[in-house]
């Protein structure tokens, strides 16, 4: 698995990745960026590569990544170089996600393993990782990664998000 910045030369794959997302049912899609809502795939490569030092204090500077095997994107997670208020709460350092007909594959737990390596360069010496409480297979993938939880929060509609943090 190798951790690959978007270019152009990604567009279909990463379309092709965003259709099988909402082909599932899926219109938030966990760690791309936008991607997901995005007018045109050119517009998203200017958006993320503006998100690079983009700081106007409701976004903060953030890298996104394809995780790619053997040619194909098999998911993709955003790096926040930094927190602000509500990415404290909920969104933490590293959001994830991988394509549906690619999970329960172990995917998500390498592809923390990269992120927190990318986040260590950024010079971010404790990662914050949050989950939903019900999405047990994301909390095993936080746990394999060295996270330990540290509360619970609960959002005004009633959803418990789970904070980890993970020494880098």
């Amino acid at each position: 698995m190798r951790l690959v910045f978007p270019t152009i030369a990604h567009k279909q794959a990463a379309l092709d990745y965003r259709q099988e997302h909402f082909d599932d049912g899926v219109t938030a899609i966990d760690g791309d960026g936008g991607l997901d809502d995005a007018n045109t795939y050119e517009d998203w490569l200017v958006r993320i590569n503006d998100d690079l030092t983009r700081d106007d204090g409701r976004l903060v500077p953030a890298t996104v990544y394809f995780a790619v095997v053997d040619g194909e994107i098999v998911g993709m997670l955003q790096i926040r170089h930094k927190l602000n208020a509500h990415l404290m709460q909920n969104g933490g350092h590293i959001g994830y996600g991988v394509r549906p007909s690619r999970r329960r594959r172990g995917y998500a737990t390498k592809m923390l393993a990269l992120a927190l390596d990318k986040a260590h360069e950024l010079g971010i010496d404790k990662a914050l990782i949050t989950c939903d409480k019900a999405n047990t297979a994301s909390a095993k993938t936080i746990l394999s990664n060295g996270g330990v939880l540290e509360n619970e929060v609960a959002e005004e509609n009633g959803n418990i998000v789970q904070r980890y943090w993970i020494s880098l």
